[in-house]
């Protein structure tokens, strides 16, 4: 191998090494088997979602995975690899991912990593059973309105029970 190429390799393991380490979740797929149109309409929504899609070999992912503080996802990298990286959204490539290998059958979760800590298939399933930020945000909001909402309430009743009373 020239020294070029290894060079470009090299570069190559720091730039995916860079996204693994920035990445606020990394889900790792076989994509093997889909069709043309599955895998464009995958790309696409994990795209309008702001995930970044790659297929990516093996030996660079295995580099970077070290290079990132990784290494435990090394024995996800075992045949056709495609890796989602999500630097926004924790839950996007999951939830995405999942929801379509429910209809593309061919599409298989390896596993990944979230907020720096590696995950197994079944954590990475349980992520995508979580609502997603707009989700969480309305959810917080509105568990942040309740005890306002109760007060105004009692305050309410005691205006009622005093007018009643007048």
């Amino acid at each position: 191998m020239s020294e070029a190429v290894i060079a470009k390799k090299a570069e190559l393991v720091d730039a995916v090494a860079e996204k693994m380490k920035a990445a606020a979740s990394i889900v790792v797929v076989d994509s093997r088997g889909l069709t043309v149109e599955q895998d464009t309409n995958l790309r696409r929504s994990l795209r309008e979602s702001g995930v970044e899609f790659k297929v990516i070999k093996n030996s660079i992912l295995t580099r970077a995975a070290e290079k990132a503080g990784l290494d435990d996802m090394k024995d996800l990298f075992v045949g056709p690899s495609a890796v989602a990286f999500s630097n926004e959204d924790v839950v996007a490539p999951a939830k995405i991912i999942n929801d379509f290998a429910k209809e593309a059958e061919a599409l298989e979760i390896k596993g990944g990593a979230v907020e720096g800590a590696v995950s197994s298939v079944e954590e990475i399933k349980a992520l995508a059973a979580l609502p997603n930020r707009e989700g969480m945000l309305s959810m917080l909001l509105s568990v942040l309105q309740a005890p306002v909402r109760n007060v105004a309430y009692a305050v309410k009743a005691v205006a009622d029970s005093k007018d009643e009373v007048a």
